[in-house]
């Protein structure tokens, strides 16, 4: 029957037709020959595109420091905000500074499987070293970016009623000495790294690592006068604004594109690229599902929607992927960074029962949250095992609470951390810096 049809088509429509699938067929297989015969990139072209995925991902991570300003600023009464612009622009700084002194080859110099590297400044080369692949001060100011963002951690946990000098006298010790010797277990191929322990960005190196040091500085410095009643019950102290918060929150969520995605540290080849795309889609699902669990939630369980515990489900969710946001599915990404979402939201209060006092959620967000995702990461990766993920947890938790404790007792000791009764309740705008950020609703008068 199909003949039949065949026959009664022109003979030069035919032999047009033909010709036309013969020319089809012949530039695909040739198509495919030629891509098959397309050698990858030389090594100078991967040396370009990875340097430029370090310094493009690192200046989305430093503009996390933006996010982190700025959420706190929102958390923290407007008598306290100033404080908060200084203390985060200052550890950005120092975090830099300690971390050319000392830190990176603390954390990468000749650590050889073993628990830190040099104390020795980090000497950076103008050289294109190509069997290196990237440019030695690319990765430098990308692990500099993350150092950064462990002491900002530090700094909302403990607002509101900490000294200027004292924080930053920790922030140069985190910075300098506890980040990089943690780093160096695994980043740097130390002995987590030789066990088979995994965190791809820093869900345990770089998160719980800071909520370790803010968890014991807020049970050294104590709460902020009114927070907690006698009963045990606590008192909600709000922040001066909720949008501001809000932007943080918005900021922080695009820096972490640059955080997870830049973790790849190759953008060399195809499939580095497809790798960071994937990076970037669980990170934004994860973040999304911490949302929208805690607004499922806290609506469940409570007459309103927790917009507070809303805004940290977005940072937890974060945190949680962070530690393998590869290898989820999507799927996989939203139930990580939801169960991430739900578990900060009640972190928030365990903490209050324990009258811990946590002004932006800091701990339950990033400490919490850090833990879930690094212990989930053999859930999607094969590669590693739940044992060894465990280990660790409780190794990270182990040093960086004892040495954090042991540096925050003496600092305490010697010099004080605390600001007096009197300063705390006139705010420490004035009594810090002598000045005050919102001038228009804020009283200059003492009473």
């Amino acid at each position: 029957m199909y003949i039949h049809y065949l026959k009664k088509i022109p003979s030069n429509l035919m032999l047009s037709l033909l010709s036309f699938f013969s020319i089809l067929v012949l530039s695909s297989v040739a198509g495919a020959q030629e891509a098959a015969e397309v050698p990858a990139v030389s090594s100078e072209v991967a040396y370009v595109f990875n340097t430029f995925l370090f310094l493009v991902s690192g200046f989305l991570v430093m503009f996390m420091a933006a996010g982190f300003c700025m959420l706190e600023a929102g958390q923290v009464r407007s008598k306290n905000t100033a404080v908060i612009c200084l203390k985060n622009i200052g550890l950005f700084s120092i975090a830099g500074i300690m971390y050319y002194l000392v830190g990176y080859n603390l954390m990468y110099d000749g650590v050889d499987g073993g628990y830190f590297g040099s104390f020795s400044l980090f000497s950076r080369s103008s050289d294109v070293d190509l069997d290196t692949g990237y440019a030695s001060g690319s990765d430098w100011y990308f692990q500099m970016v993350f150092v950064a963002t462990a002491a900002s951690i530090v700094s909302g946990a403990l607002a509101e009623r900490i000294l200027i000098w004292p924080f930053f006298l920790f922030v140069a010790i985190l910075t300098g000495i506890i980040y990089p010797i943690a780093g160096s277990w695994q980043w740097g191929g130390g002995w987590l790294s030789e066990a088979g322990f995994s965190d791809f960005a820093g869900s345990t190196l770089v998160h719980s690592v800071g909520g370790w040091a803010a968890l014991a500085g807020a049970i050294l410095l104590g709460s902020r006068t009114g927070k907690y009643n006698s009963d045990g019950s606590a008192n909600v102290i709000a922040g001066s604004s909720l949008p501001l918060t809000t932007l943080g929150v918005f900021i922080l969520w695009l820096g972490w594109f640059g955080f997870n995605g830049g973790s790849q540290l190759a953008l060399g080849s195809g499939a580095d690229a497809t790798a960071i795309a994937d990076i970037f889609i669980n990170t934004n699902l994860a973040a999304a599902g911490g949302v929208v669990a805690v607004m499922i939630v806290s609506k469940l369980t409570n007459s309103h929607t927790n917009v507070a515990a809303s805004l940290n489900g977005a940072i937890a969710g974060l945190v949680a992927i962070t530690a393998e946001p590869l290898t989820p599915s999507m799927g996989h990404a939203i139930v990580i960074g939801g169960i991430g979402g739900v578990i900060c939201m009640y972190g928030m209060k365990l903490l209050d029962m324990l009258k811990i006092d946590d002004v932006v959620g800091a701990i339950p967000a990033h400490l919490f949250a850090g833990i879930w995702g690094t212990l989930i990461v053999p859930w999607t990766n094969k590669d590693t095992s739940f044992g060894v993920q465990f280990l660790g947890v409780i190794s990270y938790a182990a040093f960086t609470l004892i040495v954090s404790f042991a540096v925050w007792f003496a600092i305490k000791t010697v010099i004080g951390i605390r600001a007096s009764k009197e300063d705390e309740e006139y705010g420490l705008d004035m009594s810090e810096l002598g000045t005050i950020s919102h001038p228009d609703f804020t009283s200059t008068v003492k009473k």
